[in-house]
């Protein structure tokens, strides 16, 4: 298995041929309130699976603040994974849209990637407050 994409970014989709579309990757918002609240956006995944992979494969997504405190409910699933004999590997899409995400405070917050119970990534958010112009 690999991880081909793994992106918080501002809107993603998956066509009917199966291609994933990015929007907008970021790792970082700017608040000078608090707390934040982010209208909109997506948590984008792409992964590969190989030919001795083909199943069933639990997929869990956590966003978790610095203290490991969950910023929203666990995000479970199940995606099967079945492509053609003779066909090395074959790919699953996610797409995870967040709508009015709260941040309480400025820090760090880890978006946590799991398969079948393994932790397979993670990617971080940063919350800021915006810098100030002389």
């Amino acid at each position: 298995m690999n991880i081909e994409v793994f992106s918080l970014c501002d809107a993603a989709t998956v066509d009917i041929a199966g291609k994933l579309n990015v929007l907008g990757a970021f790792d970082t918002i700017f608040s000078s309130n608090m707390p934040a609240v982010y209208p909109q956006c997506t948590i984008a995944l792409r992964i590969r699976f190989m030919s001795i992979e083909k199943g069933e494969h639990r997929v869990t997504v956590n966003f978790v603040n610095s203290d490991g405190k969950h910023i929203i409910p666990s995000a479970n699933g199940t995606i099967s994974i079945n492509f053609p004999d003779g066909q090395r590997s074959g790919s699953a899409n996610l797409v995870l849209n967040l709508q009015m995400l709260k941040l309480e405070n400025h820090g760090e917050y880890s978006i946590d990637l799991a398969v079948d119970g393994r932790n397979e990534s993670s990617l971080p958010l940063f919350v800021k407050e915006p810098l100030l112009k002389d």
